[in-house]
């Protein structure tokens, strides 16, 4: 999820070092994703071209950020080195009317940094959602994208929670809000040792061929589709297509062991992180012995040497407790 929250009213040091009663500490939260359903070039309304992806929400692992007003120096963060949400929230407290205030950021994560869970876009999200919350002010999310894409240059759409959007990374706008939500789905995910972590500011944006563009459009109408009647199966295609297009550019070593386990292992498809290096295994929790069949799953990855194996829910009533890991 993502949101804000406001402590007591607090003493806030000004860089002057006069207290300000404009600012107290405040809190803000945003959760992970895993990866992408979909994710490549896309039309607007007008035709133009834009790099858009639909995220898979994973609100299990989240990023809780609460920023304390001091005298500075500029704005920090606890630990150190997160230059993103530094910089998010800078631009948030110039754009809330406080361009002269200061502070630290501490930054509670429990997203793996560089592995396609959106760690840094969380760290950045919730760190302006905690400067909203320090200045008592609402924040649009659109101000809140277009703020993120200054801060991080390209972004993914946790703002938006579980909603299913496809949204431009790279500008911080919508191009399609999609009929309704996930239909209910299990996700066994994990990784591979032989994947390293990605540095996303340090990748190269994928140069899609004409052919691929005209994929994506018809991949579009399917997940458009699909999420209207609910219908897990094409997402798992959609998500499949995806995923081995994605091998043209941010290749997964063990791709191939990685499909046949979720062919042997009955999975609808498989989805894939596409600044990083995470795989999933999708499954239609509405299924009897889906539950089941997602335990077996992650215990025949763990077999197979895949690793970080998670198991968790989206959009399912009566999911297993494993889905809060």
């Amino acid at each position: 999820m993502a949101q804000s929250d406001a402590s007591r009213p607090s003493t806030a040091i000004t860089a002057g070092g006069m207290a300000s009663p404009s600012l107290q500490v405040g809190c803000g939260t945003a959760m992970a994703h895993h990866g992408e359903i979909l994710q490549g070039v896309f039309p607007d309304d007008d035709g133009r071209l834009h790099r858009g992806l639909l995220t898979l929400p994973l609100p299990g692992k989240q990023s809780h950020v609460t920023f304390w007003p001091d005298a500075g120096p500029g704005i920090r963060t606890r630990p150190e080195g997160r230059t993103k949400a530094a910089r998010a929230a800078r631009l948030a407290l110039d754009a809330l009317g406080h361009p002269d205030a200061e502070g630290c950021l501490t930054i509670e994560s429990t997203i793996p940094l560089g592995c396609g869970y959106g760690s840094s876009t969380a760290d950045v999200v919730a760190s302006i959602y905690a400067i909203a919350a320090a200045a008592h002010s609402q924040i649009s999310r659109t101000t809140l994208c277009r703020l993120a894409v200054a801060a991080e240059t390209a972004t993914d759409a946790i703002a938006f929670v579980g909603q299913a959007v496809l949204f431009a990374h790279r500008k911080g706008r919508v191009l399609d809000y999609l009929p309704g939500d996930y239909p209910p789905l299990y996700v066994i995910g994990f990784s591979s040792s032989e994947d390293q972590p990605v540095d996303t500011v340090d990748m190269p944006p994928a140069r899609y061929t004409s052919t691929e563009i005209e994929t994506f459009r018809v991949l579009r109408g399917h997940v458009r589709h699909a999420i209207a009647l609910q219908d897990a199966r094409s997402i798992g295609r959609v998500a499949t297509a995806s995923a081995r297009i994605n091998q043209g550019y941010l290749p997964k070593r063990r791709y191939g062991d990685f499909v046949r386990l979720a062919q042997t292992g009955g999975g609808l498809g498989v989805q894939v992180a596409h600044s990083g290096n995470r795989m999933g295994i999708l499954l239609d929790a509405r299924e009897d012995s889906a539950a089941d069949r997602a335990e077996s799953l992650a215990r025949a990855a763990e077999r197979e040497g895949f690793t970080d194996i998670i198991r968790f829910a989206v959009n399912a009533d009566g999911a297993p407790a494993w889905v809060l890991e």
